[in-house]
């Protein structure tokens, strides 16, 4: 399957750096990532970082610092542009209003997967290449399939939203707010321990969360709201003094393998929602499918938010409504490329 050739990225041969032919000094760089070392995600960072060591010839050594353990979630652009840590990897979203523009991304637009989502991510990003992200050096961004909601207590209509007290980050809060919920902003580290304790009723999340996270062992219904399905964008950024200081031809070898995992993290997204929506039917969680003419009325609901969007960057000077227009252009090609 084709996917996006790349964010920021200039054209170059595939392969890498010989070894002995340059400088054998070591660079050493950190990497703050906010999934879990088991989750697919961070898995696949791992093996980016792995491929460039291979690249280089070992010239580039990233000691990875998953779970949040170098910067929080919410800290990890920051983070990056700072110099705490080299490299990043963490939501827009978990940052709300820092990325006005890019909020257009995680709108309840209907995306169907998380390939789709990847792509259209990038796609959107590379155009737009938004002043909101001037601080660091874009490597790639990546996305997860649509989002559902998952429940201590059933959810069949809209009326049954009313005073639901969700977890929700960025745009998704607008989501639960629009659907008559309450919407409680946290990080996914949180989660689990706040649906535990009661602290909140449900999550809107990609189902793989439930496994990934292990959420699904804190609910007890599944919502199939993909009909307004949004998603969280997420970023993989470097330090850009540090982006700056790298050889040529280390750049060319990052931006290579960058292009190349873009494809791999969409894949991984729709291979982790798959895994679970397994795993939670193993544990005899019940699915609710809402019918057509709740779809409907979902839909209706959240059509202020994508309206509202569009009005917030027109104050701003932004293209919001070109970049919506392009969202759901690239969503109906479907999840590849020409």
């Amino acid at each position: 399957m084709t996917v996006l050739a790349g964010l920021y990225l200039s054209s170059c041969k595939p392969g890498g750096v010989e070894e002995g032919k340059e400088s054998s000094q070591v660079i050493k760089l950190t990497y703050s990532i906010f999934f879990p070392p088991t989750h697919v995600q961070c898995v696949a960072a791992t093996e980016w970082a792995s491929e460039i060591k291979k690249r280089t010839a070992g010239r580039v050594d990233i000691s990875m610092f998953p779970a949040g353990s170098l910067t929080k979630a919410e800290q990890c652009f920051e983070g990056v542009a700072k110099g705490i840590s080299d490299l990043g990897m963490s939501c827009f979203a978990y940052t709300r209003g820092r990325f006005p523009l890019l909020e257009g991304l995680d709108l309840p637009v209907g995306y169907p997967d998380g390939l789709t989502a990847t792509r259209v991510a990038n796609i959107v990003v590379q155009k737009y290449r938004p002043a909101e992200l001037q601080d660091v050096k874009v490597l790639y961004v990546h996305a997860h399939g649509p989002g559902i909601l998952a429940s201590k207590r059933p959810v069949k209509t809209l009326a049954d939203m009313k005073n639901l007290k969700v977890r929700a980050t960025g745009l998704s809060a607008k989501i639960v707010e629009s659907l008559g919920g309450t919407s409680i902003a946290m990080s996914q580290p949180e989660t689990y321990e706040a649906l535990s304790k009661g602290v909140v009723e449900a999550t809107l999340c990609p189902i793989e969360t439930l496994k990934g996270w292990k959420q699904g062992e804190t609910i007890d219904y599944v919502i199939d709201s993909s009909a307004i399905g949004y998603t969280t964008a997420m970023f993989v950024i470097m330090n850009k003094e540090k982006w700056d200081r790298l050889p040529s031809e280390i750049q060319t070898v990052f931006e290579e393998v960058s292009r190349e995992w873009i494809g791999k993290h969409g894949e991984a997204w729709d291979r982790a929602d798959r895994e679970g929506r397994e795993f939670v039917r193993g544990l005899n969680r019940q699915f609710i499918e809402l019918s057509e003419s709740e779809q409907a009325q979902w839909k209706s609901a959240v059509k202020p938010i994508l309206e509202n969007y569009v009005q917030q960057c027109r104050s701003k000077n932004l293209p919001g409504a070109e970049l919506l227009a392009d969202v759901e252009a690239e969503i109906a090609k479907g999840s590849s490329t020409p």
